[in-house]
């Protein structure tokens, strides 16, 4: 069998076989060429091998001068003919070779045979090993694949686990600020309870020409202790409990301050636009139309809660 069909059923392509025996000079060398070669296309082969060709610097062989094979100056070894000497010069960058009387004993046909399946040996291996890479590689990209995956799904886990906190705490201070509106309007209907209950008390002693009853004790929600209620008329500050896209502020204004000017200073503070506040007990929505109105007018003294928007 010839070393042409010896690629051949080894599965390589008929034209780089031919052009690796061309280059190399026998069987071995030639499937170290195609090994070496595998990835160039055939085109960029020819190329390579008319420019070798044309650039060689390995002497013919001189029959007159009895010279039987080349010998590499750089390195010592010899060769057959000058494709072997030619493969050598390719694959190992040297460039000096001159002629040699000793004759290279050809392969028998059994270290052809052994050498043959050597060779088959290598080959497969150097398959093998490229599919195993190729097992390894598919591998690592899966599990690269698979973590980028998890930590995608863990950020998302981690956001929305954030935000049904902030929603969460934002209901909390909101059912918070509605019960302490509550809870004001109710210490405000009672506060003005008393004080009509005075006043009738204190308009029926001067019917009846005697001296008013005692004003009641009442406890106040401060830590002052008792304190004596009053009517919303002789209070000349007002409490607002603001509750802002950014947080809850406590501020004092003057009973005459409108509700322009409450606005303008949560503005200059936070730069904060109001559009409107918003009144949960008694229920009212003042706008911008109603800005003009003061504190005393809207019914805020001596307190009130705003949710401002």
């Amino acid at each position: 069998m010839t070393d042409l069909q010896n690629l051949l059923d080894m599965g390589f392509e008929e034209k780089r076989a031919q052009m690796a025996l061309k280059a190399s000079g026998n069987l071995t060398s030639a499937i170290d060429w195609l090994d070496k070669n595998q990835e160039k296309s055939l085109e960029e082969l020819q190329e390579e091998q008319a420019a070798e060709s044309s650039t060689s610097n390995i002497p013919e062989v001189d029959p007159d001068a009895q010279a039987n094979s080349l010998q590499c100056d750089v390195c010592g070894k010899k060769f057959r003919n000058a494709s072997e000497a030619q493969f050598h010069a390719t694959k190992s960058g040297h460039d000096e070779f001159s002629q040699s009387t000793e004759i290279i004993a050809p392969l028998t046909e059994e270290e052809k045979k052994a050498k043959l399946e050597e060779l088959r040996a290598r080959l497969a291996a150097k398959r093998a090993e490229g599919s195993e890479q190729d097992k390894l590689d598919k591998k690592k990209n899966e599990e690269i694949r698979r973590k980028a995956t998890k930590e995608s799904a863990d950020i998302k886990e981690d956001l929305r686990k954030r935000e049904q906190l902030k929603d969460a705490q934002k209901a909390k201070m909101e059912k918070k600020a509605e019960a302490d509106a509550r809870k004001r309007a109710l210490e405000k209907i009672e506060a003005d309870k008393m004080e009509r209950k005075r006043k009738a008390d204190a308009e029926k002693a001067a019917r009846a020409g005697i001296a008013p009853p005692p004003q009641p004790e009442v406890t106040g929600p401060t830590s002052h202790g008792p304190t004596t209620s009053k009517p919303a008329s002789a209070y000349t500050e007002t409490r607002l409990r603001l509750q802002t896209p950014s947080g809850t502020v406590m501020k004092n204004f003057p009973v005459e301050t409108t509700l322009f000017e409450v606005a303008h200073a949560l503005n200059s503070e936070s730069g904060l636009e109001v559009q409107s506040f918003t009144q949960n007990f008694p229920k009212k929505v003042f706008d911008s139309t109603d800005f003009g109105m003061t504190l005393k007018e809207a019914g805020m003294v001596p307190s009130a809660a705003l949710i401002v928007r």
